[in-house]
């Protein structure tokens, strides 16, 4: 017996890491050090900082893995991967520097996972961060054959002067909502779940959804905010004060964790234009507005506290960049979570 016959192929892993490699280098920042292959990533830190500090996230993409692997589509679940990590680092103030990958499969399938790493990179690329390492892991007997599961981690960077911790947040200011390109990648075991009950398809093309099937809409990749926060971030005339990303429990649970003691959300959902897909997934699944809510991110996929005066500058700004923003409510004093979502 060999570890072949075991079920490990040695040669297709490094003819896989072949494979990537352009995509991998296409991601490189002047501050990546060395090449693909080594044992560790190296990276230089930019220059520039007084004080700076590394801000890290680790996340995956959930049960929407399930979707992509039915579907046989596997581009898009890079992008999300990516999104998921870089998103939350920037919720800090930081800029996304590096990012590795951890892929874990049943059977290596080559063309498979280097569409997944073409998703990566695309969203590395995007977000201005190196694609820096990663580890796929084949695994048989643990993961079924054509199946993956996917996890991403990232590290930032940010004057520690401009963290973002909630601190300058003052009663009075105004909440921006910035658009999500839809579900994003939370709240798929219940979508899933209304899918397979309802005997619904993920071919179906349900009227509110204007031509598109299911699985086209589900698939569509989280929203990368990186690159238009780190502008507004780096403009003197405006004054950022809190960023909160939108995922798992959404407006009610995500929005609180950028706020300080003693101050409050207070929204108003008519000022946003909620997507069809959230409509139907709570008229086929007979899903109570207030997990709706909790659920998924209704529309809203980052959040931009600033002083009300700059309201209008910084929506014109997110617009000019293609980013649909809407003033969605403010800070009120009272204790920290949010209210006005439900009637």
């Amino acid at each position: 017996m060999d570890y072949r016959q075991a079920g490990v192929d040695v040669a297709a892993g490094r003819d896989f890491v072949e494979r990537i490699r352009t995509n991998v280098e296409s991601t490189f920042r002047p501050e990546v050090m060395g090449t693909v292959g080594g044992f560790g990533g190296l990276f230089n830190l930019p220059s520039g900082y007084q004080e700076p500090v590394l801000v890290s996230g680790t996340d995956g993409v959930g049960t929407k893995l399930k979707l992509a692997q039915a579907l046989q589509r596997h581009d898009t679940i890079g992008i999300d991967l990516v999104a998921m990590c870089v998103n939350d680092v920037l919720a800090s103030g930081a800029e996304p520097l590096f990012f590795l990958d951890y892929l874990a499969t049943g059977a290596l399938d080559k063309t498979q996972l280097a569409e997944v790493v073409a998703g990566i990179s695309a969203g590395c690329r995007e977000s201005g961060c190196a694609l820096l390492g990663g580890e796929t892991a084949e695994m048989p007997g643990f993961y079924p054959a054509g199946t993956y599961d996917v996890a991403g981690f990232c590290v930032g960077i940010v004057e520690k002067a401009k963290i973002l911790d909630g601190q300058k947040i003052q009663a009075g200011d105004r909440i921006l909502g910035l658009a999500s390109s839809g579900v994003h990648s939370n709240g798929f075991s219940l979508v899933r779940q209304i899918v397979e009950v309802g005997g619904f398809a993920w071919s179906d093309c349900p009227a509110e959804l204007a031509g598109q099937t299911l699985g086209e809409v589900l698939l569509a990749p989280t929203q990368l905010y990186v690159k238009p926060v780190l502008g507004a971030l780096k403009r003197s005339d405006f004054s950022i004060r809190g960023l909160a990303h939108i995922t798992g429990g959404g407006l009610p649970e995500n929005l609180p964790r950028s706020l300080p003691c003693g101050l409050q959300a207070q929204l108003d959902p008519q000022r946003w234009s909620t997507p069809p897909i959230f409509q139907w997934l709570g008229t086929a699944g007979n899903v109570p507005l207030p997990d709706l809510y909790e659920t998924f991110n209704m529309g809203i996929g980052y959040t931009v506290i600033l002083p009300t005066a700059q309201v209008s500058a910084v929506i014109a700004y997110f617009q000019d960049l293609g980013l649909d923003a809407y003033e969605i409510g403010e800070i009120v004093p009272g204790e920290k979570g949010v209210t006005g979502l439900i009637a």
